[in-house]
């Protein structure tokens, strides 16, 4: 599992929702929060990508950006986005190489944990116990108060 004050590795890519490929470097120099969930449209993760998506104005005037990460589809992602409106990025890891490096796997299944990535490409927090309707207030009151 990634620790505080790790260093991101910069060589993995992944396809977002739009199917454009993000390279793990491409987000240092803005602070990040990287949340893995188990499934696309599942009433957990929709509660959690929908809360993050209420607050969305208040990360971006703190010059933070969301990255969600499943093992779904790009296509799944594609839907679950547009479903409910979701403004940032959705990464796509079917192969589990990011999850797995992360430390989100546990058995083989998804868990849902949080990292908070620093500008340098560090990790500043990681959340491994994560409540999906309370998590984003958590995170809102660590990063914006």
């Amino acid at each position: 599992m990634l620790k505080k004050g790790e260093k991101v590795p910069e060589n993995i890519e992944l396809f977002d929702q739009n199917g454009k490929l993000w390279k793990l470097s491409d987000f240092i120099g803005k602070r990040t929060i990287f949340y893995t969930y188990p499934k696309d449209s599942t009433p957990g993760c929709t509660t959690e990508a929908k809360n993050f998506r209420d607050s969305i104005k208040e990360y971006e005037n703190a010059n933070i950006r969301i990255v969600g990460i499943s093992a779904d589809s790009v296509k799944s992602h594609k839907r679950f986005a547009e479903k409910h409106n979701l403004p940032f990025i959705l990464l796509s890891d079917p192969e589990k190489k990011f999850l797995n490096l992360l430390g989100s796997l546990e058995g083989g299944r998804i868990k849902r944990r949080t990292w908070i990535m620093d500008e340098q490409g560090r990790i500043e927090k990681v959340f491994e116990k994560v409540s999906a309707s309370k998590h984003n207030t958590e995170l809102c009151e660590y990063l914006l108060n």
